[in-house]
């Protein structure tokens, strides 16, 4: 006999993306950055004092929660550190969705948030993208109608790396009844915080994971008005949920912008290269929706993609320019 919820026992849990530990495998099937942090990360570990590990972490990680807020003209009150992307998606349902409710997203979306809505509890209601992977017209008004408390965006679009504009985001915002969460674990360059003195119910997501190599950390945080992001911060996340090690890696991280924006030149111009290589060498394939097709491991050795599926879908050409 299980003691678990029933709900629970009937759901499926997270996939997780296999982790080889090969280390000569280039792995490209969870997005993590191919290039290490920023040299000031091994730098603040080894000045990282190991005494202090006997207390407990700064309970709101505000040198970095500092640092956030200044690097996006917003005030600290707007910003809560978290441990990692994951559990700012986490909070966020359960801070704005009751038990019951309905939680929104588009279809294909990110596949850990009906997981964490089942766990919740919350109904869930995915609405499909259109045929060039944009956000449908009726988005909000589908959501409106079901009473969503909540919906997430994930912005630039992932599988196919389609990025939302502004202008359709602060749409979205105006229309929906609710909050908008916008996921943006894979922007970079592309700032939504001017959205933010106009639209109290809009909760950005962002994480240190991809963009500044630290996944194996967990660092992340949520920013929004202040009335959105106080009961995530005084009442629903965990005590000293970020560990010591991880704000002081993550603070020095997010400091060194130019190293950040130099890995990323690197993996947009490796990204092509790799694009260019692929389709060259299938040339002579029949046409199909993908190049290839998706393997169980999407893992790629050496310099061979065979592995890699790349759509010849408009929108993922996009993301590859």
């Amino acid at each position: 006999m299980g003691y678990e919820r029933t709900d629970i026992e009937g759901m499926a849990g997270y996939v997780y993306g296999e982790q080889p530990d090969d280390p000569t495998v280039v792995k490209l099937n969870t997005n993590e950055n191919p290039y290490p942090p920023s040299p000031a990360v091994r730098q603040a570990l080894h000045r990282f004092d190991a005494d202090t590990l006997r207390r407990y972490p700064p309970a709101t990680a505000e040198p970095l929660r500092r640092l956030v807020a200044e690097r996006l003209g917003v005030s600290p009150e707007q910003v809560v550190v978290t441990n990692g992307g994951d559990e700012a998606l986490r909070l966020a349902i359960t801070t704005f969705v009751d038990p019951g409710a309905t939680f929104g997203s588009t279809d294909p979306g990110y596949s850990l948030c009906p997981v964490l809505a089942g766990v919740l509890g919350c109904a869930i209601e995915a609405i499909p993208v259109t045929a060039d992977w944009s956000v449908p017209g009726d988005f909000a008004r589908r959501l409106n109608a079901c009473g969503a408390k909540l919906a997430c965006v994930v912005n630039p679009h992932a599988p196919s790396g389609t990025l939302v504009d502004a202008g359709t985001i602060a749409a979205l915002a105006g229309e929906l009844d609710g909050v908008l969460l916008v996921d943006e674990a894979y922007v970079r360059g592309h700032d939504l915080t001017a959205l933010l003195a106009d639209h109290d119910n809009v909760l950005l997501l962002r994480t240190l994971s991809k963009g500044y190599s630290l996944a194996g950390l967990r660092v992340g945080f949520l920013v929004g008005d202040a009335g959105l992001v106080d009961p995530v911060l005084t009442k629903t996340r965990d005590s000293y949920n970020v560990d010591a090690i991880a704000q002081a890696l993550g603070a020095a991280a997010y400091a060194d912008l130019d190293h950040a924006r130099e890995t990323w030149r690197a993996v947009r111009q490796e990204r092509r290269r790799l694009v260019d290589e692929r389709r060259r060498r299938t040339s002579s394939s029949p046409k199909s929706s993908a190049i290839t097709r998706r393997r169980r491991s999407s893992t790629v050795s050496g310099n061979a993609a065979s592995s890699c599926a790349i759509s010849t879908h408009p929108a993922w050409r996009r993301a590859c320019a």
